[in-house]
């Protein structure tokens, strides 16, 4: 990888995961349509698909049960 890799920032959202009462992120999958992840714990999947044309939310923090 070269070094402005390295530096770069990933898009994620952060989300309690209620099943097991931990904190964790998502990130964008390669596509970009959605923020894709696991439960630390447990690994349950969890995906948030991104918005098009101005809908959704500007919220970077969600609660995930």
């Amino acid at each position: 990888m070269s070094e402005t890799n390295n530096n770069q920032k990933r898009a994620f959202l952060g989300i309690w995961f209620e099943c097991c009462h931990v904190y964790g992120r998502l990130y964008k999958n390669k596509l970009g349509t959605a923020y894709v992840g696991r439960c630390p714990h447990c690994l349950r999947s969890v995906s948030v698909r991104i918005g098009q044309d101005g809908e959704g939310t500007n919220r970077r923090f969600f609660r995930g049960s």
